[in-house]
């Protein structure tokens, strides 16, 4: 068995755990990151949603309940968190813009608006896409994008179908990582006759530099362009994940991928370590401190059985709202469905409640009382959290 020391530990690999392992890694923390997967995050459309059922989610967050995650980590830390956040971005090349004192509506494949704070840069030019001309391309044998979704919705609106060679959405990103297609595409484009307004496009414009080809292609046309949030698999949510990560590795951090928890030891209220089931040996690593941040019931941190819900690698005490027949609404999708609340409690240092284990936090969706779909809060709340989680870290390792 191989056997690893470290200041601190994080697991799960979304971007709770990794906002948590870039801030600990970045304070010259000896950190490591275990994950057993690819995270939800690479599902996601990219955006940042902090509080989309309010109009200014700053002043949004003071209407929350007390035990909101939101609210225990406290609107400073959460401005602080999502600004470090967006200088982050700039760092790795992917800049996202909008502004933390009102959110931004943007457009959706099937035509209606998506609600959201933080955007990447290549969704920027969306805003107000009701007040213009949109002229959607697609390409040829695209699956799971129908501009007619759109154009039905949207009476000012034409669409045109390029021809790409590939007709899968990480093909095609693939694609415009290549200079002479994004070359051949402009070329394509400055050749239609467009009535005034912008362009949009299935979110595709490469899984590397996409600032580089929106810029290029804006050059070519002169038109604003932007690119729809497509399903899964999401080329923004990969783009996040990747920067995210990278940001860490590059901070000196050490990642487990693809290595779930096998068993964890504890002592006189401290977890000592965690043993790792990887595809080879296992791994045992011990630290000083531990954050968990392995998600909800998606992620996996969470697992619902016929009358509760369990707590995966530490076995802690889940808050559940009532009953198994008091979890869901009668219409199934409506948002804020009663088991959304279900979670870990965490006191005032994001530590859990009533484990006793003094140098463990928990961090993201796997917090009670986060009620994402309701509150329209995914991933502003993990990199909220995350910091929070971290910074109280780093109080007990210094």
């Amino acid at each position: 068995m191989g056997e690893h020391g470290y200041d601190v530990v994080i697991i799960g690999g979304g971007v709770a755990g990794l906002t948590a392992s870039i801030y600990l890694a970045g304070k010259g923390f000896r950190t490591a990151l275990v994950s057993r997967g690819d995270p939800a995050c690479c599902l996601s459309t990219g955006c940042i949603d902090v509080l989309g059922a309010h109009e200014d989610p700053m002043k949004g967050i003071d209407r929350l309940p007390r035990n909101h995650p939101y609210r225990i980590a406290g609107r400073r830390t959460v401005i602080d968190a999502l600004e470090a956040f967006l200088g982050l971005m700039e760092e790795r090349g992917l800049p996202y813009r909008g502004s933390l004192g009102r959110n931004t509506g943007i457009l959706t494949p099937i035509g209606t608006t998506k609600t959201t704070c933080l955007v990447p840069i290549t969704m920027e030019a969306s805003s107000g896409f009701t007040t213009t001309h949109i002229h959607v391309v697609s390409f040829k044998g695209l699956r799971d994008f129908y501009p007619s979704y759109i154009t039905s919705r949207l009476a000012n609106t034409s669409v045109s179908v390029f021809d790409a060679g590939t007709s899968s959405t990480l093909g095609l990103a693939t694609k415009f990582d290549e200079p002479s297609f994004v070359d051949d595409f402009c070329a394509w484009l400055s050749g239609l006759e467009l009535p005034p307004g912008k362009i949009a496009v299935p979110a595709v414009l490469g899984l590397k530099d996409p600032k580089a080809v929106l810029q290029r292609i804006r050059a070519s046309t002169g038109r604003e362009i932007f690119e729809i949030p497509t399903l899964p698999p999401s080329v923004p949510g990969i783009r996040l994940f990747r920067a995210l990560k990278d940001a860490f590795l590059a901070r000196g951090g050490h990642l487990y991928w693809g290595n779930a928890v096998a068993s964890v030891e504890t002592r006189s209220g401290q977890v000592e370590a965690i043993t790792m089931a990887g595809p080879c040996r296992p791994s045992r690593a011990h630290a000083r401190a531990f954050i968990l941040a392995t998600g909800s019931f998606v992620g996996g941190g969470l697992f619902a059985q016929r009358g509760s819900v369990r707590e995966t690698v530490f076995d802690l005490d889940v808050k559940v709202p009532g009953p198994r027949r008091d979890w869901f609404l009668n219409d199934f999708f409506s948002p804020g469905h009663p088991v959304e609340a279900s979670g870990i409690e965490v006191d005032s240092s994001f530590r859990p409640l009533g484990c006793g284990l003094k140098n463990l936090f928990a961090c993201g969706s796997i917090l009670a009382h986060g009620e994402i779909m309701r509150h329209r809060c995914g991933h502003g709340l993990a990199i909220a959290t995350g910091s929070a989680a971290a910074r109280a870290c780093e109080r007990l390792l210094s």
